[in-house]
C-alpha cells in the first residue's frame, strides 16, 4: 500500500468513527507501531486529525460544543429514569453520598427524596430537586458557577469536597472509551475526580449512547470504579468489552 493511500485510510477512519486506536490502525493496515504512529504525528501536523494517549480522534469531534443542562434533560429519559432507579437501590439509609452534576444524576435525586440520608452536591439542579425533601440531610458545596451545566467548581468547590468523606459517590459522564471515563469541563473534571477518590465505593452512571465515546478531558478509569449503572439498551458487545474493566449493573442484571 502506498503511504498516501495509508494516511487518506487513516483519515477516513477517524472520521468515521471519531476515536481510533494504534491498535486498530496496526490491526486494519498490517504496519508497524512506528509507522502508525509517524503516520499520526504527520496528520496532526497537516491539522487532519489530534493527538491523544494511544491513538487519534477526529478535528469534528475536538470543535463538539458542550450541550446544556436543558438540551440533556431531553433525551434518553427512559433510560436515565431507568438507572436512577437502579442507583437508589444501592443506596442505604443513614449513608452519606455524593451526587454529582448531570440530568441522569437529577433523575437520582427525585428517587431519593424519601431516603434518610446525608446528600453533598456540587449540582444546583440536584440541590433544587431533593431540596423539598425533610427527611433528607443536604449540603450544597459552592464556587464558580457554570451555568451551561448548573455545577458549581473551582478552588473552594475543590477545598471543600477534599476534607469530606463518602460512602458512595455518583457521577456521570459524558463518555467512556476504552479504559477511560471523559466529560468536556475540565474543571468539573477534577471534582468528580476527588469526589471519587474521597468515597469509598464509585458508581459511573451512564446511559447505553455514552460508550464508545471520547471528549476532553479524562478524569478516571473504568478499571477503579466499583460499578458501572447502565440501561437495559446496552448492546451484548459494549458488555462484554467493558465488563472486563468493572462491573456493570443493568436492569437486566445487576451481577
Amino acid at each position: 500500500m502506498l503511504k498516501n493511500e495509508r494516511l487518506q485510510r487513516i483519515v477516513d477512519k477517524v472520521n468515521q468513527e471519531g476515536v481510533v486506536t494504534v491498535n486498530d490502525i496496526i490491526q486494519e493496515l498490517e504496519v508497524s507501531d512506528m509507522t502508525v504512529r509517524r503516520d499520526l504525528d504527520k496528520l496532526e501536523k497537516e491539522g487532519l486529525l489530534s493527538r491523544i494517549h494511544g491513538g487519534a480522534q477526529s478535528i469534528t469531534l475536538l470543535q463538539k460544543q458542550e450541550k446544556s443542562n436543558s438540551e440533556k434533560q431531553a433525551v434518553q429519559i427512559k433510560e436515565k429514569q431507568e438507572i436512577a432507579k437502579l442507583a437508589a437501590d444501592l443506596i442505604n439509609d443513614g449513608e452519606t453520598i455524593f451526587i454529582g452534576p448531570g440530568t441522569t444524576l437529577e433523575f437520582l435525586a427525585q428517587e431519593l427524596i424519601n431516603k434518610k440520608i446525608r446528600i453533598v452536591t456540587n449540582s444546583l439542579p440536584v440541590f433544587s430537586a431533593l431540596s423539598r425533601s425533610t427527611t433528607v440531610d443536604l449540603l450544597l458545596i459552592g464556587g464558580e458557577y457554570r451555568s451551561i451545566t448548573g455545577a458549581f467548581t473551582g478552588s473552594l468547590t475543590q477545598s471543600n469536597i477534599g476534607s469530606l468523606k463518602f460512602a458512595k459517590a455518583f457521577i456521570s459522564c459524558n463518555g467512556i472509551y476504552n479504559n477511560d471515563i471523559a466529560t468536556y469541563s475540565e474543571t468539573e473534571g477534577n471534582i468528580q475526580k476527588l469526589a471519587f477518590e474521597n468515597s469509598i465505593e464509585k458508581f459511573l452512571l451512564a446511559d447505553s449512547q455514552k460508550f464508545n465515546v471520547y471528549d476532553f478531558c479524562v478524569f478516571y478509569h473504568l478499571s477503579d470504579l466499583t460499578a458501572l449503572i447502565t440501561d437495559s439498551g446496552i448492546s451484548k458487545g459494549n458488555l462484554k468489552k467493558y465488563g472486563k474493566l468493572t462491573r456493570i449493573f443493568t436492569a437486566k442484571s445487576k451481577s
